[in-house]
């Protein structure tokens, strides 16, 4: 007979997420030879011997990853699979198969499941992925989407959360926060036509960020880039949660601290201009908002020179010995980076 659970009840908001996650798995253990890292990072990594299997999971709830009031349901599935392709190309690796876990109520005809379908199979064929397989079950509460995917890595060349060193550059794929400020413009538009349904949707000249938002792609370019140039990053994650919680997720797992500068952060014109109009700082879009599916990646400083002409790559910081974590402002002010982006378990969500 199993031993009865603790009597305390812990309320699942005063850990958030990633302490759920370390508190669940506190005592995990990997006996089987193949599994060589589990969780902790974008994907568990598993050697077969010639090359490694990377394999993330994802899910989507209706009303807390996602509204349908305003996300088509194609772009629901294509931005399922692409969010997880993201994880596969953080840890240097390409992605092969998917499997789609699927729990629906009856409000939802035939067709919207095939629409989700179509979005799915729309950008396993851009990725050049196989959808191999999946489940599908009823649901009381909305729509549920459960991704796996899976993919591969030449043996050793996976790259981790963990292996950032003190005096590395810290280094971002494109632009960020416009996927926030896309955000932003659909909450308002759904607010606006529920006050007056006759209100015609104001999206006009906001389609960079409205796309970064419902149709994000992953970064596949990136490994190749990085191995043309000569460049081995020495950590890597993508960007889904908001610059700062990653930048401290990554300097946690390898032991080090962060400076990055402001002035810097590369920032697209109209999701500046955009955040003004809302009267939001642009660079609290970057660091709290989430959804850019860019890469985040250090290296050492001593290899500068291959990126510092690449518009795609910009070094935002450097790490540190002294685990702190921060900001210089454009004000020359220094300020704390706190993770303050996108928290499961929090009271509001």
């Amino acid at each position: 007979m199993l031993d009865s659970p603790n009597p305390q009840k812990t309320p699942l908001s005063e850990l958030g997420e990633f302490g759920l996650i370390q508190r669940l798995t506190a005592a995990v253990e990997l006996k089987a030879p193949s599994s060589k890292h589990g969780v902790g990072d974008d994907a568990a990594v598993l050697d077969f011997g010639d090359s490694e299997v990377l394999i993330s999971k994802d899910l989507l709830v209706e009303g807390v990853h996602f509204d349908l009031g305003y996300v088509p349901l194609k772009h629901l599935g294509y931005k399922a699979a692409v969010v997880n392709f993201s994880d596969i190309y953080a840890m240097n690796g390409t992605p092969s198969q998917l499997l789609v876990g699927m729990a629906v109520s009856s409000r939802f005809p035939v067709e919207a499941l095939e629409e989700i379908y179509a979005g799915i199979l729309l950008a396993c064929s851009r990725y050049g992925v196989d959808l191999v397989g999946g489940d599908t079950t009823s649901s009381q509460s909305g729509l549920m989407l459960s991704i796996t995917a899976v993919g591969h890595v030449a043996k050793g060349k996976s790259v981790r959360r963990d292996g950032a060193q003190a005096g590395d550059l810290l280094v971002v794929t494109g632009d960020l926060g416009a996927a926030y400020m896309g955000l932003q413009v659909l909450e308002r538009e759904k607010a606006a036509f529920q006050a007056n349904p006759n209100l015609q949707p104001e999206l006009q000249g906001h389609e960079y960020v409205l796309e970064r938002q419902l149709k994000p792609e992953a970064r596949k370019d990136v490994a190749a880039l990085l191995a043309e140039l000569g460049v081995t990053p020495t950590s890597m994650m993508d960007i889904s949660d908001g610059l700062s919680s990653e930048i401290l997720h990554l300097g946690t797992q390898s032991g080090v601290g962060c400076t990055i500068y402001e002035d810097k952060i590369p920032m697209d014109p109209q999701m500046m201009h955009l955040a003004e109009e809302f009267g939001i700082n642009p660079i609290t879009a970057v660091l709290n908002g989430g959804e850019d599916y860019e890469l985040l990646f250090t290296m050492p400083i001593a290899e500068f020179d291959k990126i510092k002409a690449n518009p795609n790559l910009t070094p935002i910081g450097h790490m540190t010995e002294d685990k702190v974590f921060q900001m210089v402002t454009n004000a020359g002010q220094t300020v704390p980076l706190e993770a303050q982006g996108w928290k499961a378990f929090s009271p509001e969500n």
